[in-house]
């Protein structure tokens, strides 16, 4: 039985297109994709409106889930790592968890076959 990961990423908005483009190229289509806000260590930004400055901690970012066999991880990784770049504070974090079971609701196939 083959091994399955979650892979989340979490990137700037503005690399969705990239992101998702670069992982389809490469054989991996399916993801699943979510507007969130969130924060890391540069703990929001100070902006100016009206003359007055205010810290907008929640920034805005974009998860991405994609479910994966286990040998296919470091790939789909670098992908990710790749196209999401920018340079800048806030390009975001990959966080690979096991899966225990994947089941197709339609089918009922599971683990690497429900992929």
């Amino acid at each position: 039985m083959t091994k399955m990961c979650k892979i989340e990423a979490i990137i700037k908005p503005m690399k969705l297109h990239e992101v998702k483009d670069a992982l389809e190229e490469a054989g991996y289509p399916s993801l699943t994709v979510t507007d969130v806000k969130g924060r890391g260590q540069q703990k929001g930004i100070v902006q100016q409106w009206r003359g007055k400055k205010y810290c907008v901690d929640l920034l805005p970012k974009t998860k991405i889930e994609i479910a994966a066999p286990e040998d296919k991880i470091e790939e789909i990784i670098k992908i990710i790592q790749s196209s999401a770049y920018t340079g800048e504070i806030g390009d975001g974090k990959i966080f690979v968890t096991p899966i225990e079971t994947v089941v197709r609701i339609r089918t009922g196939e599971r683990n690497g076959d429900a992929l």
